[in-house]
């Protein structure tokens, strides 16, 4: 499916049934400098034109707005999974660092840092199995 603008839909139009610009602005009532606007999409008829603009092009004001754009061809991507493997990768870190710094310190239990670097572990674990479920 090709991604096709208001801008295209009336170009296309316009020259299926074989006008100019200017045959199209004189019927619309406006320059053809306000048709190739239109037909570029650096602006807009007026709504209250859009009879008239469907009617001059031989088709109805719903076919005339039927734009396809590149977000209802393809559904948006989620940013959340990447947001999820930012976060675990950071508390990753966080455990890390964090047992690094109170073991230099000596304000660690041993049993203590391990349980923390477990949660580090555990954290890319679950950052491993979201990319083994992309790949399948």
């Amino acid at each position: 499916m090709t991604t096709q603008t208001f801008g295209t839909t009336i170009s296309a139009l316009r020259k299926k049934k074989g006008m100019t610009q200017l045959d199209l602005a004189h019927q619309m009532g406006v320059t053809d400098k306000a048709v190739s606007k239109w037909e570029r999409d650096l602006s807009f008829p007026d709504v209250a034109s859009l009879p008239k603009l469907a009617e001059v092009l031989d088709t109805s004001v719903d076919e005339l707005l039927e734009v396809k754009t590149a977000a209802q061809e393809k559904p948006a991507e989620s940013k959340v999974p990447a947001l999820v493997e930012l976060v675990l990768k950071a508390v990753a870190l966080a455990m890390g660092v964090g047992v690094v710094a109170l073991t230099i310190m000596d304000e660690v239990e041993s049993r203590h840092a391990l349980g923390l670097l477990g949660i580090g572990v555990a954290c890319l674990a679950l950052i491993q199995l979201m990319h083994t479920g992309e790949q399948e």
